[in-house]
């Protein structure tokens, strides 16, 4: 490891105008800074975090709470994404990230004593119990924090236009000449909700009547329950002609209960997901679904809580709506409709 010495040693200054140099002191001279820096470069000089962080009194690492029902983990479909994102931008500004578990030195903690623990000077909050009494605790905490998907008062948060896109999922399914539209929602959440409230206000403003029957719950990424709940829609007397589930990998369980009806989609019945994953556009024909924008979510996350840390007294709390992108696939099938 190239030390401070051996670049004083090579640019024939002082240990002292070297250290001035690299912390971007104004006390020296431009071009001594500059043949200061050219020859750390050059020599593959790496800063000592531990000093970095005496100095700034930051660690310069972000906590990640991330934690999901089904337990997929960096597997999860939307979430992998997302975080992959933010990663990948606070590495870009100089930060580490550390997932915020519930263990650490041997005992039991809660969320924010892990943090604490770690000594993290933020963290993102994504895909969790938000109503549970240690997330509310760090929320209410002097760490900065920034949610995704979910809105707490005083906090950032970065969402993903939700009523945006379903709205456009509706509009586009009736355009498509379907008035007979079923939906299987997920658990209650603030997702669900602006999901929900969307697709009841645009289906009103269509002038579409939405039978209680067609309304259903199904956990998020849980296909199996979604095959079970689209069985319900498919046995109703007046079954209807197209469903919407709370998510793609949802709307994989329904697709296949559909073909071992031995029906097919979509000339028997249509269907619409939400998230825009990879596999939604293997399937075969592929899934019309609302792509959301998960780079962007994550690089904004990552740069409002860095931020935070870095210029807390210019930085408020704001709520970041990020739109997704239709994408129309095959899944929905042109209906004739009446004069």
């Amino acid at each position: 490891m190239v030390s401070m010495k051996e670049i004083a040693k090579r640019c024939n200054v002082s240990v002292a105008t070297v250290s001035k140099a690299l912390n971007d002191y104004t006390d020296i001279g431009p071009e001594t800074k500059n043949l200061v820096l050219k020859t750390a470069a050059e020599m593959g000089y790496l800063p000592n975090s531990s000093a970095r962080a005496l100095k700034t009194k930051r660690s310069y690492n972000l906590g990640v709470l991330f934690f999901d029902d089904s337990q997929s983990g960096l597997t999860h479909d939307y979430f992998n994404h997302v975080l992959e994102s933010f990663r990948k931008t606070s590495q870009e500004r100089g930060y580490d990230i550390t997932f915020t578990i519930r263990k650490g030195s041997g005992r039991s903690m809660n969320y924010y004593e892990h943090c604490r623990y770690r000594g993290v000077d933020g963290v993102v909050i994504a895909c969790v119990d938000f109503y549970a009494d240690e997330i509310q605790e760090l929320v209410r905490s002097n760490l900065p924090v920034v949610t995704i998907d979910h809105i707490f008062d005083s906090r950032t948060a970065v969402m993903s236009n939700n009523a945006q896109g379903m709205e456009k999922l509706v509009d586009f399914v009736y355009q498509k000449g379907h008035r007979k539209i079923a939906y299987i929602h997920g658990d209650d959440s603030a997702v669900t909700r602006a999901r929900l409230t969307s697709f009841y206000r645009t289906a009103v403003s269509l002038g579409l009547t939405i039978p209680e029957d067609y309304l259903r719950v199904c956990p998020y990424r849980d296909a199996d329950m979604a095959a079970q709940e689209t069985r319900f829609l498919l046995n109703l007397p007046d079954p209807p002609t197209c469903i919407f589930y709370p998510d793609d990998y949802a709307a994989f369980g329904g697709f296949n209960e559909i073909r071992e009806r031995g029906m097919r989609v979509p000339d028997d019945v249509s269907i619409v997901g939400f998230d825009g994953i990879t596999a939604a556009r293997i399937l075969e024909p592929k899934l019309t679904t609302m792509c959301q924008d998960t780079e962007a979510i994550g690089r904004i996350a990552a740069n409002r809580l860095i931020n935070l840390i870095e210029n807390p007294r210019i930085t408020g709390a704001e709520i970041i709506t990020v739109d997704g992108i239709l994408f129309k696939g095959a899944s929905v099938k042109t209906l004739r409709t009446e004069k």
